[in-house]
């Protein structure tokens, strides 16, 4: 269960002191203790000294109050597992649109602010395809690349996730305000660690970077110069253990050289989208199942209470029984019988050592 009233309260407001990193957060929302006790009466943190931003946190409540809006703590189980398994994974999300679209499994293609035209329709192309064959597209909303991988993935089967570095109240860049509102509209997700009223920042975007990569199995990238932002991304995921693609290009073209030192890094020199699933190898045939044989995630309600919130404590790689047992608090009886019934329905599969989603 996640933070509610009072509690979510005084957890926005942590957010919101300044000082208050990531692994002091964390560690007060792993221990469990009721949130109050972290302030004074007057309001002051005890932890960190200085006053809480108050305003900002009824700023924040207000927004939660809007269509489609949400605030999800670690402890929330549509908290993207993938994106826990990072060294800095940030407390808290702000969604705008589907959050349970975290938790499917995403590639991230990101790229050039001033790509060329082939490179733009490279993007859309790639999107697409991976679109259609049932995975997320991630990607950071900026011009070039990040908005033709979000446009490729509307013009599929519309499944697309934009990552801010800044507050959800303002979309950066104001000139992908249309594109913003499409991805909402088709069903994707506006996500961001900053809390509302937070601009974008410089130093922001490579925090942005490190949850592009965190959320995805994989990053693509597409033109980059050796300076370009999306080296970092590369960068973050090949430390989150996460596979790093690049498409070269002319020995010419300063938009290749970025990509190029990527491949004799290690990343996975591609051509085609289907090389990129191709890497993936056998986890692809428990994510990917035959389009006749896949199921609305709206069928899962008609199962009952609980399977939703239990399909979200197995990845779509292997997780054992005894840890489905241990996120989701429930008896080892009620989650074979829950695992056998969600198997019998197509989304998860039997693997070797537990169980694994499918894109069901």
């Amino acid at each position: 269960m996640d933070y509610q009233g009072e509690q979510l309260r005084f957890l926005l407001a942590l957010l919101r002191i300044p000082g208050m990193g990531y692994s002091k957060l964390s560690k007060i929302l792993l221990g469990g203790v009721d949130l109050s006790q972290v302030f004074t009466e007057q309001g002051n943190c005890k932890i960190i000294p200085g006053t809480a931003d108050w305003h900002g946190v009824d700023k924040d409540l207000a927004w939660l109050d809007s269509k489609d809006c949400h605030i999800i703590s670690q402890k929330n189980i549509l908290y993207p597992a993938l994106l826990k398994e990072i060294g800095s994974f940030p407390p808290v999300l702000f969604v705008q649109g589907n959050p349970s679209l975290l938790t499917r499994p995403q590639i991230a293609i990101v790229g050039s602010r001033n790509p060329t035209p082939l490179g733009c329709e490279t993007a859309l192309q790639f999107a697409r395809y991976f679109s259609d064959m049932g995975f997320t597209v991630t990607s950071g909303l900026a011009i070039g690349i990040d908005g033709a991988a979000h446009k490729g993935a509307l013009s599929g089967n519309g499944r697309t996730v934009a990552v801010l570095g800044n507050g959800l109240d303002v979309i950066y860049p104001p000139s992908h305000r249309g594109l913003a509102d499409e991805i909402l509209r088709a069903g994707g997700a506006i996500v961001s660690e900053f809390p509302l009223g937070v601009p974008p920042k410089t130093t922001h975007f490579p925090r942005r970077n490190r949850i592009i990569s965190g959320l995805s199995v994989g990053t693509l990238v597409i033109e980059a110069t050796l300076n370009s932002g999306s080296l970092i991304t590369a960068k973050y995921a090949a430390e989150q253990g996460r596979e790093v693609f690049a498409i070269p290009g002319s020995i010419h073209s300063p938009l290749a050289k970025g990509c190029h030192a990527l491949i004799r890094q290690g990343a996975k020199l591609v051509e085609t989208a289907e090389d990129v699933l191709e890497e993936l190898g056998a986890l692809m045939k428990y994510w990917i199942r035959p389009e006749k044989d896949r199921k609305p995630l709206d069928a899962l309600p008609l199962l009952g209470d609980g399977y939703e919130a239990l399909l979200t404590q197995i990845g779509y790689d292997c997780t054992p029984v005894d840890l489905v047992i241990h996120r989701s608090g429930l008896t080892a009886k009620a989650v074979s019988s829950m695992l056998l019934e969600l198997e019998l329905q197509g989304f998860v599969a039997s693997v070797p050592g537990g169980y694994a989603r499918t894109l069901a």
